[in-house]
């Protein structure tokens, strides 16, 4: 890569990548602010695909956090796809953040969220494309600090090479110290090692080069030396009452769709059930409930601040969260009027009530999930799960009668004393759940999806000393119970087991991994959580040319005595309660939930300022409820004849970064915006209500235009149906890029905006964009002489895994030298094929269609009949 930094240019090239929207930031809620009045810039790093990293709470959390403060600008970056990748590299430009295009390299700290192991080499690929140096020993001194958190960072040894620090446990305060540390240090004008010594004095702040490990002949871990007086052990960071920090009132909207996109509420923070195959279980203790206050606030401000019409109560089980029955039927009360949505995406089995169902089942079905981890009884009292066969299937007949046709069942193999008869049992219960549905469902079976993963004995689980199963076993298994389910015609989706290895790998590995990881990412291995791009045969390349095997990782029984990797690392869970959990599964011993029970002395509380927080019932959610029918039975009484509807027609502008918008992604950002305007727009009837929204031709991804329509069907009410104010509120809310530009109202007969567009007309700036055609008027006039001079011009039009051949000359209907190298282009609505603009200016100067993507197009006017 050469030393172009202009990080701007990127964008000129978007039209060549798949989903541009991932890179043109200026979402709503972003904040971009002056750089040369803050002290230290913040990069928030999540690697892997925007779509994933947006749908992070965490990132969302600390960035409201860290741009709160005036003298900090937090900005995010996300992993590349593969193309903008090869884009970067081949146009030498560098990685950079969101909000202002900051190169990687020009940052002060680039902190990544860790949250899955076989996301290590995209870590790789985004510090090489941003020009940090990946050894973290050769940085320079103005160099940025990479500092990794989440949960991988309980295990940060196969890539604590490429990083300077690691922060075990929660981030909410302890990412302020950080920042402040190094703003001082490098006010100071300190080395890197001297702000390093002054980080490591923060709890929670671990520095893998203070630290020595040596090996036994067998390769196990012998020693893990200090080189710090007084810095031994890391324990993790606590927030002891989530009541106390700063509310997420206003997280950003994505561009595209996201894999949650709604509002996501944590409502608890930590889980002390005690499944002992479980690390989020064990390093998050202890149990913090947030108050039905603040669950409350921040439902209302994030619904109020994006525009979303879903909101996900997130916690590792939802269902046990004290007041959840009172909570749902506060929050549907009084958002159900504003067809507001709620999900509860982990659901243990016997928590999940026909009350908890039949709330969620008021606006429309989100989807839900059923956990039984292990299909027999015998298994799942050995992994404490606590729950029985009829816990299941009551659950199942609860969502079933409610009007659920389809439910997914969650289970792993290779659970620690699982046999063959235990793997059978998986397709015989989902069998029975299938019954169950059938029976509630009249007769009618519902679809039943199996869901199954490879168990991976995690750091910090009583299953840490336990082996996984070979990729032999792992194989033999999914396929009987992908026999089994089959022949049931029950569905089954798996994780590949493959994967599984190489997780189990890096989950347990130690510090000589990184040679390996840092040999796949060479080799080209990115997004290997993604099936579709994880390359195992790289992978087992990267490890024979390091003499290196996974199973030592992975197949090993380990012995008590043994050092772990991360022994030097603390959660709160001692080594001794997890190892007596060990002991209780082999004897199929029951431990309580500590949180309802008996304290099972996990040595995570001290019972004084860090001990189990659970939300108190002070009245205030059933007055909320109550407060809510009263205002919902007077609003009924005033609704008593349907409210009349109004047709508004909406003209509006898409330029700049909406430009990169696709359709889909444009309605949804219009929607949002409608919905943040507090329009009173109409919703269809039905299972899933839908805003009465339509909109002309979709407009090429990249393309401007200045005359887009929209229809929008709205209460007949003063405020909504007054032209100006309607597109004065809609610009206050509308995202960057789209502005409204007039609206007018029209009856409900009337035809569709696109039913009576004929034509459209563009302006085709030549000499602008990358390509940058440079053809004096003498030569333009020949090829548009010549154009014009032909009976047929025949382009090739490649629609995904299609080629047309099509003629384009009956479907111009103008084209015209304008000034200063611009083409004035008319484009007749064709009867059965159309055509845009790019695929004229390929036909008429011989270019790929790639490279006329590139010719910045402006669309002026839509022409009706």
């Amino acid at each position: 890569m050469n030393n172009n930094t202009n990080p701007a240019t990127i964008k000129d090239w978007l039209p060549l990548v798949r989903k541009p929207g991932r890179y043109i930031g200026g979402e709503v809620n972003s904040i971009t602010k002056d750089l040369s009045m803050v002290r230290l810039k913040f990069g928030m790093a999540f690697p892997d695909a925007y779509e994933v990293g947006m749908s992070h709470l965490g990132i969302q959390i600390l960035y409201q956090i860290l741009n709160a403060r005036g003298d900090i600008a937090c900005e995010r970056v996300f992993a590349p796809w593969a193309d903008m990748e090869a884009l970067l590299r081949e146009k030498g430009i560098r990685l950079s953040t969101l909000e202002s295009g900051i190169p990687l390299d020009r940052l002060d700290i680039l902190g990544f969220s860790l949250q899955y192991e076989l996301s290590y080499t995209n870590v790789l690929s985004m510090l090489e494309l941003g020009g940090i140096t990946l050894d973290s020993a050769s940085r320079r001194k103005d160099e940025p600090f990479v500092i990794g958190g989440g949960p991988a960072a309980y295990n940060p040894e196969p890539v604590a090479d490429f990083f300077d620090a690691f922060l075990l446990g929660d981030g909410e305060e302890a990412v302020l110290e950080i920042s402040d540390v190094i703003i001082d240090g490098r006010a100071k004008g300190e080395d890197r090692i001297d702000i390093l010594r002054r980080l490591s004095k923060l709890q929670g702040v671990y520095v893998p080069s203070f630290f020595d490990i040596s090996y036994n002949a067998d390769g196990t871990v012998r020693e893990i030396a200090a080189l710090v007086d007084g810095y031994s052990k890391i324990k993790k960071r606590i927030i002891s009452d989530i009541n106390n920090v700063p509310l997420p009132l206003r997280p950003v909207v994505p561009n595209v769709e996201t894999i949650h996109d709604r509002v996501t509420v944590e409502i608890t923070r930590g889980c002390t059930r005690g499944c002992r195959f479980c690390q989020a279980g064990m390093i998050y203790r202890p149990v913090r409930e947030r108050s039905p206050e603040n669950v409350v606030k921040i439902v209302g401000g994030a619904l109020a601040n994006t525009g979303y019409d879903e909101v996900s109560l997130l916690s590792l089980s939802a269902g046990d969260y004290t007041l959840i029955e009172d909570m749902l039927a506060a929050l549907m009360g009084r958002f159900v009027e504003g067809n507001v949505a709620l999900s509860l995406p982990s659901l243990r089995v016997g928590t999940l009530s026909a009350a908890l169902a039949g709330e969620i089942k008021k606006v429309r079905k989100t989807g839900f999930t059923l956990a039984p981890e292990a299909g027999s009884e015998r298994m799942r009292t050995l992994i404490n799960k606590g729950i029985k066969e009829e816990d299941l299937l009551k659950a199942a007949n609860a969502i079933f009668t409610l009007g659920w046709r389809a439910l997914k069942l969650y289970f792993m193999i290779g659970l620690p004393g699982e046999t063959d008869d235990d793997v059978a049992e998986i397709a015989r219960l989902a069998d029975c759940v299938k019954k169950v549905g059938k029976l509630a469902c009249g007769g009618r079976a519902p679809q039943i999806n199996v869901g199954l993963s490879t168990f991976i004995p995690k750091p910090f689980t009583p299953f840490q000393w336990e082996p996984q199963i070979t990729l032999d076993e792992c194989l033999r298994k999914h396929a009987a119970v992908r026999k089994r389910l089959s022949a049931l015609k029950l569905g089954f989706k798996w994780h590949e087991p493959e994967m599984s290895v190489m997780e189990g790998a890096f989950s347990r590995g130690d510090r000589r991994l990184g040679r390996v990881i840092l040999s796949a990412f060479k080799k080209g291995c990115r997004f290997d959580g993604w099936g579709e791009e994880f390359k195992f045969g790289l992978w087992m390349e990267a490890f024979n040319e390091a003499g290196m095997d996974p199973a030592f990782y992975t197949h090993r029984r380990r012995p008590p005595e043994e050092v772990f990797p991360w022994d030097h690392l603390d959660p709160g869970v001692n080594k001794p309660f997890l190892y007596g959990e060990l002991k209780r599964a082999a004897g199929l011993s029951n431990t309580p939930d500590c949180k309802v029970d008996r304290c099972g002395a996990c040595g995570v509380c001290d019972h004084k300022a860090v001990k189990n927080v659970v939300a108190a019932d002070s009245g205030f959610l059933k007055d909320m409820a109550a407060r809510t029918m009263r205002q919902g039975q007077a609003r009924a009484d005033g609704k008593r004849f349907k409210t009349p509807s109004v047709r508004m027609r909406l003209r509006f502008s898409k330029t700049a970064e909406a430009r990169f918008l696709s359709h889909l992604e444009l309605v949804s950002a219009v929607t949002r915006a409608i919905r943040r305007a507090n329009i009173p727009v109409k919703y269809s009837e039905g299972f899933h209500p839908l805003p009465k929204l339509s909109f002309s031709q979709p407009l090429p991804v990249g393309m401007e235009s200045l005359d887009e329509h929209m229809d929008i069907e709205v209460e007949d009410t003063a405020a909504a149906t007054k032209p100006d104010e309607l597109m004065e509120r809609l610009n206050k809310t509308a995202p960057r890029g789209l502005r409204f530009l007039n609206a007018q109202t029209l009856s409900l007969q009337q035809g569709s905006a696109s039913a009576i567009i004929k034509s459209e007309e563009y302006l085709i700036f030549l000499e602008n964009g990358p390509v940058g055609l440079k053809i004096s008027p003498e030569n333009m006039d020949g090829i548009l002489r010549d154009f014009h001079g032909k009976d047929s011009v025949i382009v090739r039009i490649v629609k995904e895994k299609r080629t047309d051949e099509v003629d384009i000359k009956p479907l111009v209907g103008g084209l015209s030298l304008a000034e200063g190298g611009t083409l004035r282009l008319i484009l007749r609505k064709g009867e059965s094929k159309n055509i845009r603009p790019h695929d004229v200016l390929a036909g008429l100067f011989g270019i790929s269609r790639a490279d006329a993507s590139l010719i910045p197009v402006l669309k002026v006017r839509e022409i009706a009949l």
